[in-house]
């Protein structure tokens, strides 16, 4: 926990949740262990998407397709969402819940790795939302900020890893080393990029706003 536990549950008990269906989906989702992005998050993005207005947006990390539909309620009927995945046991469960919303038309799923995707896909994307293995974003950016739109927003989640990411890499668990290493790799360099302008918030498990330029 990066905020304190009280402070979390204050800000979360003035969440005012989301639609019955992307709130059951949510359910669904905890109940079955899957992880998706927390409230915290959640209001953040809505937030963000309200402001930004997308037309076009990539989701890199589908899961179970909460956070596409989560998107595709605070945009535009004309913005599309490409969103990938390649853990199978979850794919039929995201393409079941798009069907649920209607959302078949909105979301594109990608079924497979992202690595490969990304190389193939043309854009551009106006906003991307990293949500994937954390230890990848560092060799997912190059084809990301290819992709990205000048004024374009990148909000890549999860990245201070439960505050782990302030210790020395030798006081973390050495399974997690690599993980631990890759991700202050990409902290710096969405910091220090000469495209990006970026903010690295406590919220959540971390995030990084990054604006290119």
């Amino acid at each position: 926990m990066i905020v304190d536990e009280r402070m979390v549950a204050y800000i979360n008990s003035l969440d005012v949740g989301n639609s019955a269906l992307v709130n059951e989906i949510e359910e669904e989702a905890l109940a079955a262990y899957v992880p998706i992005i927390r409230k915290e998050m959640q209001n953040f993005l809505k937030v963000i998407l309200e402001i930004k207005r997308p037309k076009a947006i990539l989701e890199v990390g589908t899961a179970v397709g909460f956070s596409a539909l989560l998107m595709s309620e605070h945009v535009d009927e004309d913005c599309h969402i490409t969103t990938i995945e390649k853990y199978e046991p979850r794919i039929p469960i995201a393409k079941a819940n798009f069907k649920r919303a209607g959302k078949e038309n909105q979301i594109t799923l990608l079924e497979g790795d992202a690595t490969d995707f990304l190389k193939t896909l043309e854009g551009p994307y106006d906003f991307i939302f990293m949500d994937a293995a954390k230890g990848q974003y560092i060799h997912f950016l190059p084809d990301i900020l290819r992709l990205l739109s000048p004024g374009g927003i990148l909000l890549s989640d999860n990245v201070l890893q439960d505050g782990d990411i302030i210790q020395s890499r030798f006081a973390v668990e050495r399974r997690n080393r690599t993980i631990h290493s890759r991700m202050r790799e990409y902290l710096y360099t969405l910091t220090h990029h000469e495209q990006l302008t970026t903010s690295l918030l406590p919220l959540g498990d971390g995030v990084t706003l990054s604006v290119k330029k």
